[in-house]
């Protein structure tokens, strides 16, 4: 089967280990990952800022771009919770297009969902011995329904301590345009979510959404305090490499 990541905007350009650790944790299960070049945005920003004619230029480029993927695994819940929710709604009126909508998202999920649900991994062999709590993003467990799939793997990382996030499920407060035009309101928010963080005393904060652990991150570097903030993916594989 041909497997294609979708990296997304933030992965691409300011974290590309995520993707580099989703390829490689996939390769030890005997997938080779896909990179179509012509990928481009999901969309979600044109589309949250009103802008719903780019969101579907964005939209057709990467219909396009995977149309010939048997599956589309992406490290972002928020990305894929823009294409299998809102791509019916921009293409409501195009028949055609719908058509090629519900194909696309019937084969794209996000990493931990592709991972447990789709190639019935739980397990990867991963050791990280070290105190973790998980974020989880709204748009992967709202929008996309995640929420045994992360706890799974991370239950079967030996050496790993998962401690419970108070709150866990409040917004952290990034939203995409949402940190630019109410700024104030995602700063309190974000403050509140790093200070639960805290309270947990773990030593790594793991997430799906690099969006939101970029927000995350930065509140609590802005504080001066050493929790190291990682995607799923990355603490996945660096729990393997330690094993080989």
């Amino acid at each position: 089967m041909k497997v294609s990541i979708f990296i997304t905007c933030l992965s691409d350009a300011i974290y590309p280990q995520v993707g580099e650790a989703m390829a490689r944790l996939l390769a030890r299960q005997g997938i080779k990952l896909h990179f179509p070049e012509a990928q481009t945005c999901c969309g979600q920003p044109a589309f949250n800022s009103g802008y719903w004619d780019e969101a579907r230029a964005s939209a057709r480029t990467l219909l396009e771009a995977f149309d010939d993927s048997d599956f589309v695994v992406s490290p972002s819940g928020s990305c894929t919770g823009m294409i299998q929710h809102y791509y019916p709604t921009l293409f409501k009126d195009d028949p055609v297009m719908l058509k090629k909508v519900h194909q696309f998202c019937g084969k794209t999920y996000e990493f931990s969902q592709f991972l447990v649900n789709v190639l019935g991994v739980t397990d990867v062999g991963a050791h990280f011995p070290h105190k973790v709590t998980y974020h989880p993003s709204c748009h992967g467990s709202r929008l996309l329904g995640i929420k045994e799939e992360p706890r799974q793997l991370l239950a079967n990382v030996r050496g790993l301590e998962l401690v419970d996030l108070p709150f866990a499920e409040d917004c952290c407060g990034f939203g995409g345009t949402f940190a630019v035009k109410m700024s104030d309101i995602s700063g309190a928010m974000v403050e509140e979510k790093a200070q639960h963080v805290l309270e947990t005393e773990a030593e790594v904060l793991v997430g799906m959404d690099m969006g939101c652990l970029m927000n995350i991150g930065g509140r609590l570097r802005y504080e001066g305090r050493p929790v190291r903030v990682m995607h799923l993916a990355e603490l996945l594989y660096e729990g393997v490499k330690q094993e080989v």
